[in-house]
Formats: structure tokens, C-alpha cells, sequence
């Protein structure tokens, strides 16, 4: 439930949860509050000359930060024949935060799919990870939710998705080791059935970052 005296509306998420949010954005005036007095908790003083902007600055951030830009039309130009080509987009990098400790975790992804009757503008993969980062998430999640909107976007299940993450929630507390990280791969339809296809994308997405070894 919404507290008391805060608007919010419903959104369906890929995954099939309901979002809760301010139907007005972010109520920046309130988490400024609640930074200022989570730093008096922690023994700080908010009126010294360093942290006098600190929760306003927060405050700001967290307004960045749950406020992607919007879904747009995505833009997809006519071919045929093209149903034998691989496409792979790699090098995207995009900032999330974990939802189990609110600590930052950068996430390197690959994108693969087999063009159908149209190729997909390639800025629209940059904006649908950019904007299912820009919440509190799970690499898991974030890596179904991104190949399913890119499989509404091709209009065909051909896609694959690679991510490799690196976690502050593991690396700088808990057992503090700075070198891990994390794979995860989800791959629909021909890309998950043809053995071929699916060869290719793995030495894509290690070659170009998503789930190389370290």
C-alpha cells in the first residue's frame, strides 16, 4: 500500500509485478528530509558546511535516477531476407542498484537477435537497458525484462541477452571480494534451439565483455 496522502499510480513491469509510483515523480522534498535525518542518526551533523547540500543533492539524484527517459516508438527500418543474419549489439554499460542494499552495480550487456522482415534502430537498445536500469533491480530480472522488450520491439522471439554485472553489495561489504562478478544469459527461440546460433552469441558476448572470465 501507498502511504497515507501519496498518489500513486500502476504500471505492469515485463516480468508481470505491479509498480507503485508517485503519480507526481519522485517527492524530492520528502527524501531530502529523510537524508538529513538519516545523517543525524549516523552521528553527522547536517548544518556543518560540508553536508549543508548533501540531502538536496540525494534528493536530486534519486529523482535522476527512478526517472528514466519515457518508452518511445522504437524505430525499425524494412529488410527482408535477412532472416539468416545474426545481430549482435555490445559495449552497452549502464548503472542499476541492487534492491537488497541500495548500493550501485554496473552492468556491461550484449544483444543478439535474427531479423525477421525489419532491422531495429540501434539506439533503441542503448534506451530499453538504460531505462529498465534506472530502478531498483536484480541482474536476474534486469536481464528478462530488457530481452523481452527488445522481443516486443523486433516483433519476433529470435533475441538473446547477455549481462555480466559487478556488484558493490559484494564487493565493498560482505566478503568485500573486488574481482567478482556475475553472468547471466537468457536466450529465446532460434537463439536458445540452434546450437549454431547460439555458439555465435556466447563468443560475441565474451569477446566483447558480457561474461568474459576475468
Amino acid at each position: 500500500m501507498s502511504p497515507p496522502g501519496v498518489q500513486t499510480h500502476e504500471s505492469e513491469a515485463p516480468d508481470g509485478r505491479l509498480l507503485h509510483r508517485p503519480a507526481d515523480g519522485v517527492d524530492t522534498a520528502r527524501v531530502a528530509e529523510l537524508v538529513r535525518e538519516l545523517l543525524v542518526v549516523l552521528g553527522e551533523d547536517p548544518e556543518r558546511e560540508g553536508l549543508l547540500a548533501t540531502p538536496r543533492r540525494v534528493a536530486n539524484w534519486w529523482r535522476e535516477f527512478l526517472e528514466p527517459p519515457a518508452a518511445l516508438v522504437p524505430t525499425s527500418f524494412s529488410e527482408t531476407r535477412l532472416s539468416d543474419q545474426l545481430v549482435v549489439v555490445s559495449g552497452m554499460e549502464v548503472w542499476s542498484l541492487c534492491e537488497h542494499h541500495l548500493l550501485p552495480m554496473r552492468l556491461e550487456l550484449t544483444v543478439g537477435y535474427v531479423p525477421a522482415d525489419s532491422v531495429l534502430g540501434l539506439s533503441k537498445f542503448a534506451r530499453i537497458a538504460r531505462r529498465h536500469a534506472g530502478r531498483l533491480q536484480l541482474q536476474e530480472r534486469f536481464t528478462r525484462q530488457v530481452a523481452r522488450e527488445v522481443q516486443e520491439a523486433t516483433g519476433n522471439e529470435d533475441v538473446a541477452v547477455a549481462a555480466r554485472g559487478e556488484h558493490l553489495c559484494m564487493s565493498m561489504r560482505g566478503v568485500r571480494m573486488e574481482s567478482a562478478s556475475t553472468s547471466t544469459v537468457l536466450a529465446f527461440g532460434r537463439l536458445r534451439e540452434d546450437a549454431v546460433l547460439s555458439q555465435q552469441f556466447l563468443a560475441f558476448a565474451q569477446t566483447t565483455g558480457s561474461g568474459r572470465p576475468r
